[in-house]
């Protein structure tokens, strides 16, 4: 599955909002530095969907507030 997100970093909470078919918004408390925010980001995604951190890849985005992400969900009865 892939999502858009718009991040925005440096936030008093971290959030996970849905404004979209495949639109989320984020709030994480993570400056943006040396990749710090990017992992928060996916640990965020992770907890939402309910996935392991492995499972969620960084298409494009990793310098912006705007990115596309891809989430592999594995179905119910089938081998990772």
């Amino acid at each position: 599955m892939m999502i858009k997100v718009k991040v925005t970093t440096n936030s008093k909470v971290e959030l996970v909002r849905r404004v979209g078919p495949s639109e989320y918004a984020l709030k994480v408390k993570e400056k943006a530095v040396a990749g710090r925010a990017n992992a928060a980001v996916i640990a965020l995604l992770s907890s939402y969907f309910n996935v392991k951190k492995s499972q969620i890849m960084m298409i494009r985005g990793h310098a912006g507030r705007e990115k596309l992400i891809e989430i592999r969900m594995q179905l119910p009865g089938t081998l990772p």
